[in-house]
Order: C-alpha cells, then sequence, then structure tokens
C-alpha cells in the first residue's frame, strides 16, 4: 500500500490502516521519543497518545505543507517535549543531537523514512553553522527561545531574528 492509499484510507477511519499505520512508523516515532524521554515507559506512553492524536487529527494534516512523516514526527516531538515539560525535567535531559536524530531514522527500514533521514541531513548540511546549532536547540533538543538564549549566550531577540533566518534559509533550500 502507499502511503497516499494508506492515508485516504486513515481519513476514511479503516482500522486496518491504523494499524498499517503503526507498523510503519511507531519504531521511528518511539526512537525519537525516547532519545527525549530516557524512559522506556513514559516513552511507550507517550507513543499510544501521539498515535491517537494522529488518528483523531489526521484531518489537519495538509500535504501541500510537508511530508506525513514530517508531521508526524513534529506530533511525536511535541509530545515528549510536553511530557519533559510537565514533570519539570532539567534542560540536561534534552541531549538529543542533530546527527543523533538523523541515526535514529537511518536505521529504521522504511524506505520512505530513509528518504526523509536522507533529506534531513543534507538540508542541515546546507546551513550556516550557527542555523544548525539553532536548529539543534530549539527543534531537536526541544529548548526554548529564552533557553537557547541563555545556551548560546546571545540576547533572547538575536535567537529570535537568527531563527526566523534560519527557517527563512531552510525554506529556499526546500524550494517551499
Amino acid at each position: 500500500m502507499t502511503q497516499e492509499e494508506l492515508l485516504e484510507q486513515i481519513y476514511k477511519k479503516d482500522s486496518k490502516a491504523f494499524t498499517l499505520l503503526y507498523d510503519m512508523y511507531s519504531k521511528s516515532l518511539f526512537g525519537v521519543i525516547f532519545n527525549l524521554l530516557k524512559d522506556k515507559e513514559e516513552s511507550e506512553d507517550v507513543l499510544q497518545d501521539v498515535f491517537v492524536k494522529i488518528w483523531k487529527n489526521i484531518d489537519s494534516y495538509n500535504e501541500s505543507k510537508g511530508r506525513f512523516f514530517t508531521w508526524i514526527l513534529n506530533i511525536a516531538r511535541n509530545a515528549a517535549i510536553d511530557k519533559l515539560r510537565s514533570k519539570g525535567h532539567n534542560n540536561s535531559l534534552k541531549n538529543l543531537s542533530v546527527d543523533n536524530f538523523v541515526n535514529i531514522l537511518d536505521h529504521n527500514t522504511s524506505v520512505t523514512n530513509k528518504i526523509d533521514a536522507i533529506g534531513i541531513r543534507e538540508f542541515i548540511k546546507k546551513l550556516k553553522p550557527v542555523c544548525v546549532r539553532i536548529i539543534d536547540l530549539l527543534f531537536f533538543r526541544g529548548y526554548t527561545q529564552q533557553e537557547a538564549s541563555e545556551e548560546l549566550a546571545i540576547p533572547l531577540g538575536t535567537v529570535k531574528t537568527q531563527n526566523r533566518n534560519c527557517i527563512r534559509d531552510l525554506r529556499t533550500i526546500l524550494e517551499v
């Protein structure tokens, strides 16, 4: 079943499609969640919540705004960050580096996931070093802009401006 066919079935709330969705993406999403939470049981709970969110919010996915895998990856990452913040974890637990993130995705056997991982690595390599560092802190490690400002020892406004510029540069690279 192609991803387009799978999405059609998910939109129709076909339970077989949900099972296939889980089989295709659970390992990658679990890897991302686990690397943020560092706890197997919490990661499994968050993963279940993520798939429920995907199922309930599938109508909000917009193919023109990005890949499906990227959309569900963001749901997983945000859910893990929410869990971290809800428990008052400190930044020392947010140790997922850009290279680690790409390697997690590379180990998955799904061709679609490998394409996304290759794309992530190649796009990151094309950005300026300051952008790689800011994206690492804000996206991959889950820092707030204020936390990134403190980590980088630069003003909050500079972090915000650099983040906008980096996103613009990434969009240019992606031709979006």
